[in-house]
């Protein structure tokens, strides 16, 4: 499948643009290049705000009453 055909599929199927999809980079996986997506560990820049979310909600729990409400 050629990039263009890739980034059209993928914009259809999440309704985004198709700019915004090669902004994006949405790429093919070649099972000869060694990357699989279960290896892909998300690098520095990537923020889970799941678990950063679940974090502050761990910690807030965790303080007490008053110091959770001077902030």
């Amino acid at each position: 499948m050629e990039q263009s055909a890739l980034d059209r599929a993928v914009a259809r199927a999440t309704g985004e643009s198709v700019s915004t999809i090669k902004r994006l980079g949405f790429f093919l996986i070649d099972s000869g290049d060694g990357l699989t997506p279960e290896a892909e560990e998300p690098g520095p820049q990537v923020i889970d705000w799941d678990e950063l979310n679940a974090l502050r909600h761990a910690n807030n729990e965790r303080r007490p009453l008053d110091a959770r409400i001077a902030g």
